[in-house]
């Protein structure tokens, strides 16, 4: 045998073993890897449990009424990140930015009135009296009169109830103040498109998995694992259309809306704790806030490639800022922290 020919030969066992050899010309994508089969809709937007972000959850009840309010909690040293989500949207919304602040920090993100799991007597009462009076009333129940350092993170409404509460100086134990993406002169100019907003919005889906792929799609959430462990939260089963839809009725609330953004920048400007204010865009600032960041008054920060829902669409970034601005101001489990300065001992009865 001329052993020119064995370069040519094919390896045992194949197909072409009894075949004449053939040259073929090369490819040019001849060492392009094949494609992993695709995910169908049904696993690429299941639903994710809680339990995978944060460590626990638990019903508060609030003494001397039927309110009951749902929050989920993570870690266990630090001062506490108390987490308010922006309207149609659960404590959940933090879900993986808690996973990550865990780690230097204690998270409590609660569902507030007429949202997610909490339960009250008024679900339609979304004024910002009654929304800044449940999470008092919440912090009042579960650290009763010795609150450990809190640092108060709010989105959008959130965000709005976050000003309020820190405004009202009723909480000793308040040392930060985080906005996210919400700015008064934005927010009030937008309230006559809200019921348009809402109502073109798709209204009933088959399945959760439906909810959450037109949630990513529809580019309301721009994460696909948030979207997976936010989105059920803000849903519940409709028995007489067989079908799920939206939790929250905010198009029933629109007495409340004007409440809940006038005079937010002064209120903002005016609290005298360390503020930070997370933006998903620079266009978003109005007057009062655009002279207070030139004063030095706050600390800004714009999100870039995110949507209107910065926890969620960049929940590592959104992450590493509260840490960083815990850090900063040297926010400890009992307030800010000099060194240096030891705090006074009670003394022993």
């Amino acid at each position: 045998m001329d052993s020119s020919n064995l370069g040519s030969l094919p390896e045992e066992g194949s197909e072409e073993e009894s075949q004449p050899t053939q040259t073929k010309p090369a490819s040019a994508f001849s060492s392009i890897p094949r494609r992993p089969p695709s995910q169908t809709s049904l696993q690429k937007y299941a639903p994710l449990e809680w339990s995978a972000y944060f460590d626990q959850e638990d019903d508060v009840c609030i003494t001397d009424s039927n309110d009951v309010f749902h929050v989920y909690m993570a870690g266990t040293e630090g001062p506490v990140v108390f987490c308010l989500h922006g309207g149609g949207y659960s404590g959940l919304s933090f879900a993986l930015a808690a996973s990550k602040i865990k780690e230097k920090a204690r998270v409590v993100a609660m569902d507030l009135r007429g949202h997610g799991k909490s339960s009250t007597e008024n679900e339609l009462d979304l004024s910002i009296e009654t929304l800044c009076n449940d999470v008092l009333a919440v912090l009042k129940k579960m650290y009763g009169d010795s609150p450990p350092a809190i640092v108060l993170v709010g989105h959008s409404m959130g965000g709005s109830v976050a000003v309020h509460v820190a405004a009202k100086k009723v909480l000793s134990s308040l040392c930060g103040l985080v906005v996210v993406d919400v700015v008064e002169g934005t927010a009030m100019a937008s309230l006559i498109h809200m019921q348009k907003i809402l109502s073109s919005r798709m209204q009933y889906f088959s399945t959760l998995e439906k909810a959450i792929e037109w949630s990513v799609k529809g580019g309301s959430l721009r994460n696909i694992e948030s979207a997976r462990v936010s989105i059920p939260g803000t849903l519940k089963y409709d028995d007489s259309k067989e079908c799920y839809t939206y939790r929250t009725r905010l198009e029933k609330t629109e007495q409340y809306w004007r409440g809940w953004y006038e005079g937010l920048s002064d209120k903002f400007l005016s609290s005298p704790i360390p503020k930070l204010l997370l933006l998903a865009g620079t266009d978003r600032l109005d007057r009062s806030l655009t002279i207070g960041q030139m004063q030095g008054k706050f600390q800004m920060v714009v999100v870039r490639h995110s949507g209107h829902a910065i926890q969620e669409d960049e929940p590592d970034e959104f992450a590493n800022l509260i840490v960083n601005f815990i850090s900063r101001n040297r926010i400890g489990p009992k307030g800010v922290e000099i060194p240096g300065l030891l705090r006074a001992s009670k003394p022993q009865s």
